[in-house]
């Protein structure tokens, strides 16, 4: 499959969105312009996800400028399998597909129209994810046509906006919030990127790009406040040498990458109230040495060790006595 694939003849070109195989939840990741590090914020999010436990993929939907290849440190193409299907590349725990792949180097992309849209499609649909228990979709900047398409292509579970405190990206976070309000997509929330600055010297915290525009915008909406990201060079040198800050040793627990461990286990905890909301009954307790993970009919209990036991559940609530391990 090349740049310019189209759908296998007699392929129904399905209207509305459809849902994808063995993906649990949907996650898009947009902004209102570009610049504010929405993909840093997508790459770093999915390796958190991927180290806590969770089978996650990401697609890079910035047709035009896709930079995932570069952050994840990929160079390859990937394979066509079965009936004219994508595999996904993995790295770092990630399976990941974008247009990178197909067309690397420094030629531009130039479609529209019917081929864009076909191409967003099969980046969805015909590609071979697997089992997924979250699938990021880092989207274009702003509000055109190709974000549209993406999340109108496939159920989203819910969607975050990135930002940074400056008043310029925060006007463009706004139009962003109102795209996912219009299309009725549940907004997870709002991440502040390069949120502030810890001086090396004396371990002040500056603000570079003013403070707190992030979270009053989220209180204005009436969406929850992800957290804020600091600005730190680190973070920036990791990702163009295709080594997210958050895979760094303890990075979970202190320096630049705790930030965005920080953020994915809030963006669980949005995603798990919005399934339970929808009834999709979905609950997540972790421990220091197992982790529970509970749908409507078992409990899973996850080892660090990696030996699994499995509980068979009358009904999931918290201090329930009907929860009995299974013979």
């Amino acid at each position: 499959m090349g740049t310019h694939a189209h759908p296998p003849h007699g392929t129904p070109q399905q209207q509305g969105p459809q849902p994808l195989p063995g993906i649990q939840n949907v996650v898009a990741i947009g902004s209102g312009k570009g610049g504010v590090g929405k993909t840093t914020i997508s790459v770093n999010l999915a390796v958190a996800l991927s180290r806590m436990g969770f089978k996650v993929g990401l697609l890079d939907g910035d047709v035009y400028g896709p930079n995932v290849p570069l952050m994840l440190g990929i160079s390859a193409q990937p394979k066509v399998v079965g009936e004219n299907r994508l595999e996904p590349l993995q790295q770092h725990g990630i399976r990941a597909i974008s247009v990178g792949f197909l067309n690397p180097g420094d030629k531009p992309l130039i479609w529209r129209g019917p081929m864009l849209h076909s191409i967003i499609r099969q980046f969805l649909q015909q590609v071979e994810w697997g089992q997924l228990d979250y699938l990021l979709i880092d989207l274009p900047p702003g509000t055109g046509d190709v974000a549209i398409s993406l999340i109108q292509t496939v159920p989203v579970s819910g969607a975050i906006v990135v930002c940074t405190p400056s008043d310029v990206a925060l006007q463009d976070a706004r139009k962003a919030i109102e795209m996912f309000k219009q299309l009725r997509v549940d907004i997870l929330g709002l991440v502040e990127n390069m949120s502030y600055f810890i001086c090396p010297h004396c371990n002040h915290e500056v603000d570079i790009f003013s403070k707190g525009g992030g979270e009053r915008t989220a209180g204005i909406y009436g969406v929850p406040f992800l957290g804020g990201i600091e600005l730190d060079a680190s973070i920036r040198q990791a990702g163009d040498s295709g080594q997210p800050i958050s895979l760094g040793e303890g990075s979970e627990k202190s320096g630049p990458g705790k930030s965005f461990y920080d953020f994915a286990k809030r963006v669980v905890e949005r995603v798990n109230e919005q399934n339970a909301n929808r009834g999709e009954s979905v609950i997540e307790i972790r421990f220091q040495s197992f982790q529970f993970r509970a749908t409507k009919f078992r409990i899973l209990l996850l080892y660090s060790r990696r030996t699994n036991a499995e509980i068979v559940v009358g009904a999931v609530r918290f201090g329930c006595k009907r929860i009995r391990p299974r013979a």
